[in-house]
């Protein structure tokens, strides 16, 4: 079977989160005998380079083109009432080269990695004119419309009244996607009842789950034990992003200060790449020190001894808590930040949603060592029993090929 993957991002490397996991659903399908066809816009010539390297070793064909500066496409979802998440990955080029792709190439499914790229399927000119018609996959992943609501119960005039669009429009285009594509996927039950919930429609038999996986060949325990005398935190992720913005600047406005009132020489860990200006200016403090790119992340799981995981804003699976969760580094995180992963509170992370239960929740881990050494055991089984990638996409696979046999 052939089937071409719309990607808003090149899936590669798979270095965060919708990469990682649209990287290992195509390497999944590429090992279980399907042909993969891969379709993706880029934003800087820096990324031709894995473009190049996914076709060399796992796709039959790729093809891309450079989007345009966001200065143009959002202005053009404002003129024609779309998502500006839409607008934002669309591009008339890219249109005709899938146009052009499926017209000469029969593809027996079709899987989007995204919602916003469901805009090349609903725009085509040849799709309805297919003498067979793919199968239509969606991968949502998250339910974006309501990142888009909680951005702006968190925002001021006027971004609370974009936010508040794009959770209107989105919600809109979302739903249009469940009723004319055949399956579609959210990363956790959480996930499907609230798209349900806020849908005036029944429940829809074509919506399932696909939960992230965890590769363990890159996430492991370190050899030596870790120091608990000290603190030493670590937050890891994209760092422009705003909901890890949020979640650490929340945490370093509120916690950071008696951290160090107890604990002197703490330090704090923000790894990851593209650090925002105010992510930035956190390296002035005493005890933080901001990464910016790393070329491997693992050296930071290893001597941090507390991942923090202080969302507010959130949707999904967090793969950082799963990462975390593998290297058996004991995790503290919001009710947020721990939603959709497997856990169960005082065995295998702690939760704590206020600045004083933070800081109750970090005295009990440096001074109960047992408590310690079960978070860290606890969540290294914990990963090895649900988060295997093998196990977890084998639905996947059944929903995009039915007619394959078990």
């Amino acid at each position: 079977m052939h089937i071409l993957i719309l990607a808003q991002r090149v899936p590669f490397p798979p270095n965060k989160g919708e990469k990682l996991r649209t990287f290992h659903q195509l390497e999944y399908l590429k090992r279980n005998g399907f042909k993969i066809s891969l379709l993706a816009p880029h934003e800087t010539e820096d990324e031709l380079k894995y473009f190049a390297e996914l076709e060399e070793k796992y796709c039959e064909r790729v093809i891309t083109h450079k989007l345009k500066p966001k200065y143009l496409s959002l202005p053009m979802g404002l003129l024609t009432n779309k998502p500006l998440s839409v607008a934002n990955f669309y591009h008339p080029k890219l249109q005709s080269q899938f146009d052009k792709l499926i017209e000469d190439v029969s593809f027996d499914a079709i899987m989007c990695s995204a919602s916003s790229l469901a805009e090349y399927i609903f725009k085509s000119k040849v799709v309805s004119n297919l003498k067979e018609q793919p199968r239509f996959i969606m991968d949502f992943m998250d339910l974006d419309s309501d990142k888009w609501a909680q951005y702006a119960s968190k925002s001021g005039f006027p971004m609370s009244f974009v936010y508040q669009r794009e959770n209107k429009l989105m919600g809109r285009f979302e739903r249009r996607i469940v009723d004319i594509f055949d399956a579609c996927f959210f990363i956790s039950q959480a996930e499907i009842d609230l798209f349900n919930q806020n849908s005036s429609k029944s429940k829809s038999s074509n919506i399932h789950v696909i939960e992230n996986g965890l590769d363990r060949t890159m996430f492991f325990p370190p050899a030596k034990a870790r120091q608990t005398e000290q603190p030493v935190f670590l937050f890891a992720g994209v760092m422009n992003y705003p909901p890890n913005i949020d979640a650490v600047m929340w945490f370093v406005k509120n916690v950071w200060q008696e951290v160090l009132s107890n604990w002197p020489n703490a330090k704090f860990y923000i790894a990851g790449m593209n650090p925002s200006d105010k992510i930035q200016q956190l390296a002035e403090l005493q005890g933080i020190q901001v990464t910016g790119f790393v070329d491997d992340i693992k050296p930071y799981f290893d001597q941090a001894n507390i991942f923090v995981a202080p969302f507010r804003i959130a949707r999904g699976v967090q793969n950082k808590v799963l990462q975390a969760f593998a290297c058996g580094l004991p995790v503290i995180a919001t009710s947020m930040g721990a939603e959709g992963v497997r856990y169960n509170a005082g065995q295998d992370i702690l939760l704590a949603d206020t600045p004083d239960e933070f800081i109750k929740q970090i005295s009990l881990l440096l001074s109960d060592h047992d408590l310690y050494n079960r978070l860290n055991i606890n969540a290294i089984e914990n990963i090895k029993e649900n988060y295997s990638w093998d196990s977890l996409l084998a639905p996947f696979k059944e929903h995009i090929a039915p007619s394959i046999p078990k």
